[in-house]
């Protein structure tokens, strides 16, 4: 049974971000960001860091020991690059925390192309 992809984008998750789990580079910073939301939402730790360019990483994410949060959806509200290999990307996420009432992530997002795209960092709104 195909099942939705956590992302939004109205594809399945086979035909959308799972290729990119599995190593696959995504071709632009809005599908890494994609493919980065589902990761949260699945629980990927490595994938997560992956994708986050080595001068910015952190040395983990414990998403493992961050149980309590669940992703409720993804909207992206603009995609622009900015030159040959940087790119910005602003974004929408909610998500409730510990049983809590929803919250929203609103943060531009900045990536870098070198041998593939990789988020630097973000900027909350």
């Amino acid at each position: 049974m195909s099942t939705s992809c956590p992302c939004e984008s109205g594809k399945t998750y086979q035909d959308c971000c799972e290729p990119y789990h599995q190593g696959a580079p995504t071709a632009n910073a809005e599908t890494l960001m994609r493919s980065r939301y589902s990761a949260y939402v699945l629980g990927l730790e490595p994938y997560l860091l992956a994708t986050w360019h080595p001068d910015t990483r952190p040395a983990a994410l414990k998403l493992n020991e961050d149980d309590a949060t669940k992703w409720l959806g993804l909207s992206i509200k603009r995609f622009e690059k900015t030159s040959q290999t940087k790119a910005i990307v602003e974004f929408v996420a909610c998500y409730k925390a510990g049983g809590h009432k929803a919250e929203r992530l609103h943060e531009v997002s900045q990536f870098v192309l070198t041998d593939r795209w990789y988020y630097i960092s973000g900027e909350i709104e």
